[in-house]
């Protein structure tokens, strides 16, 4: 078995993309910890997400705050988080530099397919669009790995453990 240093990990992408999903197999294949990042957003943001409500940035502020508090706590934690936005990725690079991101990538009907099956979660079906509308692309960004969500779940915890032990860990440079 390859050693693979302790970076941290986000995985990424759209609600339903699988990010959950991907993070345990991944952290249970690392036998790492992992921790879920919807648990982090305040019951203010819950509700509004329920009720159909697209999140701001300013809602999305102490959320990200709280990711990056555990990321620095914890070296080698991994953490799901949608990161949209570059500006969010580069707060979670500056709480943990080097940390590396996996992208999921599905498209905008599968995503609406798997969170209108979820069931009990509280995030509204009717925002996948705004999960779009609002994602920077990752891709080609350093410390990425971009992955197709609609592979197995088996083939995307390989690609991500051979990317991870692979690569040397990303710079702690932040991307503009």
């Amino acid at each position: 078995m390859t050693h693979i240093a302790p970076v941290s990990l986000v995985v990424m992408g759209v609600a339903g993309c699988g990010k959950s999903t991907l993070a345990a197999a991944v952290a249970k294949h690392l036998n790492r910890d992992w921790l879920e990042g919807d648990l982090f957003h305040s019951n203010a943001s819950r509700r509004k997400m329920a009720q159909g409500e697209a999140l701001t940035d300013a809602d999305r502020a102490s959320w990200l705050a709280s990711l990056c508090e555990q990321l620095r706590r914890q070296p080698g934690l991994l953490v799901t988080c949608s990161a949209l936005k570059r500006a969010y990725r580069n707060q979670l690079r500056h709480a943990s530099p080097g940390v590396r991101f996996a992208f999921l990538d599905i498209t905008k009907t599968e995503a609406s397919r798997r969170v209108s099956t979820r069931g009990s979660h509280f995030f509204a079906a009717s925002l996948v669009d705004s999960q779009f509308q609002t994602l920077e692309s990752p891709v080609g960004e350093e410390g990425v790995i971009h992955l197709d969500g609609h592979k197995p779940l088996v083939e995307l915890t390989a690609e991500v453990f051979e990317w991870l032990a692979s690569r040397p860990p990303a710079s702690p440079t932040l991307t503009p």
